[in-house]
């Protein structure tokens, strides 16, 4: 097993392992507008698995990528979330979080040692901005789910609704972790959305 492993859980378009292959190898996803540079180690994941998280998804703000809002992760209102987890290294891990901030990944970055000591009080906030908030999602084999989300609740913005190209990015990760087909995607999509009115 790779030196530092842990669980990085994707609940959005990142549940695509094509997707989440732009952010560990570099490429642009398909449907995305946005090229990504890539993990300074692009070995891929040792192992995925399907989990459920016990918080809920929103869709809000307008993709950079995608168009169209794009989903958050609120560990505080019930759920449940459908989710991937990939067991990569902590320098992979901050690096995917570097990309997802829209921040090229760096050496020494101070998340790493972050990420190794723990998070206080299961989160960590880098910034007010999208997906620059850590949090704890639990244990799987030993090792610690981490996920990365906005520092706000679903209840404290606006919700807006997500853009085709996303979904069917979102769609793809259920399908593959899951075995979900497009309609059963679809309901749980419309579920998401009705639950932002």
């Amino acid at each position: 097993m790779a030196r530092n492993p842990i669980w990085y859980v994707g609940y959005g378009s990142n549940m695509s392992a094509a997707r989440l292959r732009c952010y560990l190898e570099g490429g642009r996803p398909v449907g995305g507008q946005v090229h990504h540079v890539g993990a300074r180690d692009r070995t891929p994941p040792a192992r995925d698995t399907a989990v459920t998280l016990p918080g809920r998804i929103y869709f809000a703000g307008e993709s950079q990528t995608w168009g169209g809002g794009m989903a958050f992760y609120d560990h505080e209102t019930a759920g449940p979330t459908p989710a991937r987890a990939y067991l990569v290294t902590v320098g992979q891990f901050v690096d995917i979080a570097a990309q997802e901030m829209h921040r090229v990944p760096q050496p020494d970055d101070p998340l790493e040692a972050v990420v190794l000591a723990g998070l206080h009080g299961g989160r960590h906030v880098i910034g007010t901005g999208h997906y620059e908030t850590i949090v704890d999602v639990g244990r799987l084999d030993g090792l610690r789910m981490l996920t990365i989300t906005a520092p706000h609740a679903a209840a404290a913005v606006p919700h807006s609704p997500p853009g085709e190209p996303y979904l069917a990015m979102l769609a793809e990760g259920l399908r593959e972790s899951r075995g979900w087909d497009r309609a059963r995607c679809d309901e749980y999509f419309q579920r998401v959305c009705r639950q932002g009115r």
